[in-house]
């Protein structure tokens, strides 16, 4: 099971990566993840020529692909589920409501660089992965929320199936909030995990976010 695992979070960072701004927000959701997809396997090929000196080059490079891409606070919201919910914010007074945006503006931060930081080096044995995009259904682009299916290839011949769950923000760029791989869905694993830190830590969110570790 640790090994499958593995896999999903070796595939993570090639998965949420993007293209530029500009091509975001006039392309459909379908187009923007191929396009995205080429750039950062360009990134991850080049890498090998350089990430033993230099990683931190590489580790740049992926997060750069990431920030205009990855809706990470919508994410960290849904991590946090009930506890960064409208209703409770609504439920708690000015003070309380600061403190909750702060939370989670710090997750945000968290998860960023745990992600990038934990699964970009796995990337690198994906280099030479063929990878496929499901053209079919159409998507229906008057929607703010998609799916988009990618298979990837891994030596074995056996595909990945991946479904990329993306929103489309009030620019009109279309951001990751979510993933599932081989339907073992990202987010909720990570909910669960949050939920049962917090139960760990008596309900202490900010301990829950300064010892928050992916699961590697």
């Amino acid at each position: 099971m640790k090994k499958r695992y593995l896999v999903i979070f070796f595939l993570l960072g090639f998965l949420i990566s993007s293209s530029s701004s500009a091509d975001v927000a006039v392309s459909d959701p379908r187009s923007v993840v191929d396009a995205a997809t080429d750039r950062v396997m360009t990134i991850v090929r080049d890498a090998r020529n350089y990430y033993q000196d230099d990683p931190e080059k590489y580790y740049l490079l992926i997060k750069s692909e990431l920030d205009d891409f990855v809706d990470f606070r919508g994410f960290a919201r849904g991590v946090m589920g009930r506890y960064a919910s409208s209703t409770r914010y609504r439920e708690l007074d000015k003070e309380d409501r600061e403190k909750l945006k702060g939370q989670l503006d710090n997750f945000s931060e968290v998860i960023q660089e745990s992600l990038v930081r934990t699964y970009s080096k796995g990337l690198l044995a994906f280099g030479g992965a063929r990878i496929e995009l499901d053209t079919t259904p159409d998507i229906d682009l008057k929607k703010t929320k998609v799916s988009v299916r990618q298979l990837i290839y891994g030596e074995n011949g056996e595909p990945y199936e991946v479904v990329y769950q993306m929103r489309k923000m009030r620019d009109g760029s279309w951001k990751l909030r979510n993933m599932i791989v081989e339907e073992i869905n990202l987010g909720q694993i990570f909910r669960n995990q949050f939920e049962a830190a917090v139960l760990e830590n008596n309900g202490d969110l900010d301990e829950v976010i300064s010892g928050w570790i992916s699961e590697e």
